[in-house]
């Protein structure tokens, strides 16, 4: 199931950005894709070579806002880990 759009997003926040010094990136990807599938997707789009793979599930939680009952989406992150030498230029892929 190693389709190209199960990464969704890469995830530019202060801590992410300041782990790109230690090879770390973190990508919002679809809640179905596997730890194999997205190496593939990450190696194939930015032609580097994945050391490890961490993954983050956020499940959904009730959320009121002036009354209005609702809820957050669930999100799954994968920190991926390159090896020594490899590096990503996030600034060119963020849309």
């Amino acid at each position: 199931m190693s389709n190209l759009n199960q990464i969704k997003k890469p995830v530019i926040t202060e801590k992410s950005t300041a782990n790109a010094q230690f090879n770390k990136y973190v990508f919002e990807v679809d809640m179905k894709a596997t730890k194999t599938d997205i190496k593939v997707i990450v190696e194939k789009l930015y032609k580097v070579k994945v050391e490890k793979l961490n993954v983050l599930r956020t499940k959904s939680k009730p959320k009121v806002f002036k009354g209005i009952r609702g809820s957050r989406n669930e999100t799954k992150r994968v920190t991926v880990t390159l090896k020594q030498g490899n590096t990503i230029d996030l600034g060119s892929s963020v849309k």
